[in-house]
C-alpha cells in the first residue's frame, strides 16, 4: 500500500483525505491577515496551509499579457500586476511557516521557479506541489524531484499523455513518493466541467501514485464526493471572508466551509467502509424492527395453525414472514400463548 508520511499525517487509501487550505492571493499583501488565514485554517482542522512561491518577474514581464477574456475574474489586468497583487511577500514565508507549525499545520508551497526551490529548501518545506500551469515545465520538475521531499502535482490543463511524461521526469529524478491531483483550472470551475469520474481513472493508471482533487468548485459537494470516489487529498482555495475580497476570494472557502469540508469528507471516507451483505453486529438490535411469525391467540397443544391464530408482525424474533405459508396447516406441539414468537420446533 502507498503511504506517505509527513510529519504526524499519514497519507494513504487507508487514511482519511488530507486537506490543504491554499492561502493563494487571499492575504490581501497583509501579513496578519495571512496569520489570521493561518489561525482560521488550523481551527478549521485543515491538515496543511499551501503558500505559492514567486514575484511577479519570475512569473512574467510588464506588457506581455492583457487578460482580455470576459469569463475571467481577472478581465482587463495585466499578468504582471495581477501576479504582483497576489504574490507572496517571501520575507512573509518563515514567519508563517513557523506560525503554522505551532498550530499543528504543515506549511508547504508551489514554487514556480528554480530560485523559489532554492529559497524554499532553506526554509526546510516538507513537500512540494507543482501548480497545474507549470506541469510540464520539465526543468522545474526536476529541481523538485532532485530534493527527495515529496511532490504533489495537480493535472489541469494537460493531456494523459502530458502527465505521463511529468511523472516520468518525476520519478527519474528521484521524486519516489508522489501524489496527483485531479484539477480544472478554470477559476471558478463549475460542477459540470469538474468530472470527478477521472479519479478512480488515474488510480488505475498510476498505482504507485495517490490521488486527489484540486478543487476550484463553490462550496464542498466536489470534494465530498471526490473522497467517495478515491480521492485521498484535498486542495480548496481559503478566505476569511469572501466579501473582504482579494484575487481569489470568489471561489475560496470561508472557515466553516472550511471546517464542514474537514468533517465531511471524512464521514464520507468513514462510511466506504468495505463490501458487506450480512447483518452487521451494530444491526442486530434493530433487527428487532423487522416482522416476523407470532402466535395471535391462545393455542392448545394439538391445534391446527391457521390465518386466524397467526400474525406476521414486529419484532423479528420468530420464524421469517417467508415461512407464513407454510406453517398453515401445521399443528402445534404444545399449548401456545399469545405473543408467543413461533419457532420450528413448536410445529409438527
Amino acid at each position: 500500500m502507498n503511504r506517505i508520511q509527513i510529519g504526524n499525517k499519514a497519507i494513504s487509501d487507508k487514511d482519511r483525505p488530507f486537506i490543504i487550505a491554499e492561502m493563494s492571493g487571499n492575504h490581501n499583501q497583509s501579513l496578519e491577515r495571512a496569520k489570521a488565514i493561518v489561525d482560521a485554517a488550523a481551527a478549521a482542522g485543515a491538515d496543511a496551509i499551501k503558500l505559492q512561491t514567486y514575484t511577479a518577474d519570475t512569473m512574467t514581464i510588464r506588457g506581455a499579457y492583457t487578460i482580455e477574456d470576459d469569463n475571467s475574474l481577472w478581465k482587463g489586468k495585466e499578468l504582471h500586476d495581477l501576479y504582483k497583487l497576489a504574490y507572496t511577500p517571501w520575507e512573509w514565508h518563515q514567519p508563517l511557516f513557523e506560525h503554522a507549525r505551532k498550530l499543528g499545520l504543515i506549511p508547504f508551497s508551489s514554487p514556480f521557479d528554480a530560485t523559489a526551490v532554492d529559497f524554499l529548501e532553506e526554509l526546510d518545506v516538507a513537500l512540494y506541489k507543482i501548480a497545474s500551469f507549470e506541469n510540464t515545465d520539465h526543468p522545474l520538475l526536476k529541481k523538485v524531484a532532485q530534493t527527495g521531499k515529496p511532490v504533489i502535482m495537480s493535472t489541469g490543463v494537460s493531456t494523459i499523455a502530458d502527465v505521463f511524461e511529468s511523472v516520468q521526469v518525476l520519478r527519474d529524478n528521484g521524486c519516489k513518493e508522489l501524489m496527483l491531483l485531479k484539477c480544472t483550472s478554470t477559476y471558478p470551475a463549475t460542477p459540470e466541467n469538474t468530472n470527478l469520474l477521472t479519479i478512480p481513472v488515474l488510480k488505475n493508471i498510476f498505482p504507485g501514485c495517490i490521488i486527489g482533487l484540486s478543487d476550484h468548485t463553490m462550496g464542498i459537494g466536489a470534494a465530498v464526493a471526490a473522497t467517495a470516489l478515491g480521492a485521498r487529498v484535498i486542495e480548496k482555495h481559503f478566505t476569511l471572508a469572501r466579501a473582504d475580497g482579494g484575487v481569489d476570494s470568489a471561489f475560496s472557502l470561508e472557515p466553516q466551509e472550511l471546517k464542514a469540508l474537514v468533517m465531511e469528507s471524512e464521514r464520507a471516507f468513514l462510511a466506504l467502509g468495505q463490501p458487506q451483505f450480512d447483518i452487521q453486529k451494530k444491526e442486530q438490535q434493530s433487527k428487532l424492527f423487522k416482522r416476523s411469525i407470532y402466535v395471535s391467540k391462545d393455542i392448545k397443544a394439538g391445534e391446527t395453525f391457521t390465518e386466524d391464530n397467526l400474525r406476521v408482525i414486529r419484532p423479528g424474533d420468530g420464524l421469517e414472514p417467508k415461512y407464513f405459508e407454510m406453517v398453515l396447516g401445521k399443528k402445534a406441539t404444545r399449548d401456545l400463548k399469545v405473543g408467543t414468537p413461533l419457532s420450528f420446533d413448536l410445529l409438527f
